[in-house]
């Protein structure tokens, strides 16, 4: 463990995020034995003027006008803090040269941002760590001057139509100049040390206390009561880009005896999509976080059928950790990532594998298998996930 250091943390996920963030959830964990300040990512010029009327975005400005304090205190050891200035949107420029240029000019405004933030809260001898930030991290090592530099990568952003024109030529320059960086996923880790042999996958948290029913026990989720068992479910965002429809609509056909639940908000291709007319497809729609293990208390065998793409092969999916947390009989599609789970998970490559593998789960489950997913799924607590960090940066300063 380290304590009593001072962290920075800079990211892609402002502290106002209205979703789940891993960034925020390591950044918490940080502060419970050392000083940290969250910097935000600087307000862009676009969005300024295209989200003109979101009250994030009116918050933003407030702050940049002086008419609200950019330091805001979290706990007693977290800060949190908005840059108070607009940054160039640049990422359409074609010419490197020239994206390189005010690439470099944002990256010295947020430097100096964040040096302030520093000096105000007396820093010294402080870490940086930068969950993903590839653009406007680029040149912080030699602007911040950390004691150590930490890259985070938890997403393959390259894959991603934004960050590939200019991603695939600078998140490497990134990685080469940091000292230190940790993955989520061995895909990750793999791909980071082509240029940086200190790269290590870290696994990823999980809040597993929420979903440990041992410890705080958790009643079936009202609408899940009435529909017929066995129930395959699955939680989570339902969207083309990473979950297969063919999949979720084979597993319904081939047994119309079985229900097939899912939980989460729907994107266009989810809310147009043939499943709709599968009687035995139920589509519940988006529930508040804090209902969700009530909702995997429910599923007799749990999934995540998702597709493999550039996006998602070396995707690291936390519901996965929430699953096996509450000790569910669990089935994904194999990848690269999903060899973490291999020896607690049923792991398929064609949607009849999904179907052969729900049966043989549902056959097999015991109060043995239970204690062994619960027991795995328990042990990737950020407490855990922070610890493996916090090794590897003592390493790297040693």
């Amino acid at each position: 463990m380290i304590k009593n250091r001072d962290i920075v943390v800079v990211g892609i996920q402002p502290w106002d995020i209205e979703i789940g963030s891993n960034c925020k959830n390591i950044a918490m964990e940080f502060a419970k034995h050392n000083r940290v300040l969250y910097i935000n990512s600087p307000l862009d010029r676009k969005s300024k003027h295209k989200e003109k009327e979101t009250e994030k975005v009116k918050k933003r400005v407030r702050i940049i006008n002086g008419d609200e304090p950019a330091m805001v205190k979290i706990t007693d050891n977290l800060w949190t803090m908005y840059p108070g200035f607009v940054s160039e949107s640049i990422n359409w420029m074609k010419p490197n040269f020239l994206f390189d240029f005010f690439n470099r000019k944002n990256g010295k405004k947020f430097a100096k941002n964040i040096r302030a933030g520093i000096e105000e809260l007396g820093f010294k001898n402080y870490i940086l760590f930068n969950d993903s930030s590839m653009f406007l991290g680029l040149h912080l090592k030699q602007l911040v001057e950390p004691s150590v530099y930490v890259y985070y990568i938890r997403d393959y952003l390259v894959k991603f139509d934004y960050w590939r024109r200019h991603g695939e030529r600078v998140e490497p320059q990134l990685v080469e100049k940091a000292d230190l960086v940790v993955t989520n996923s061995l895909l990750y880790a793999e791909y980071a040390q082509q240029w940086n042999k200190n790269s290590h996958m870290v696994g990823q948290g999980c809040d597993t206390t929420v979903f440990n029913d041992e410890i705080n026990p958790i009643e079936v989720a009202e609408d899940l009561k009435d529909i017929p068992k066995p129930i395959i479910g699955y939680v989570g965002s339902l969207t083309n880009l990473r979950l297969s429809t063919e999949i979720i609509g084979y597993i319904a056909k081939s047994r119309p005896n079985w229900s097939v639940v899912l939980v989460g908000p729907e994107d266009e291709g989810f809310k147009k999509s043939d499943l709709r007319d599968i009687k035995n497809v139920y589509f519940l729609g988006s529930r508040d976080e804090s209902e969700l293990p009530s909702y995997i208390k429910g599923f007799d065998v749990a999934m995540n059928p998702q597709l493999v793409n550039e996006v998602t092969k070396g995707n690291y999916p936390r519901k996965i950790d929430e699953y096996l947390t509450m000790g569910k009989p669990t089935l994904a599609t194999a990848t690269k990532a999903m060899e973490y789970f291999k020896d607690y998970t049923y792991l398929g490559k064609s949607k009849e594998d999904y179907v052969t593998l729900a049966e043989k789960a549902l056959a097999e489950d015991s109060l043995e298998l239970q204690i062994q997913r619960r027991a795995y799924g328990t042990s990737h607590s950020w407490e855990a996930n922070v610890g493996k960090i916090y090794k590897l940066i003592k390493t790297t300063e040693a």
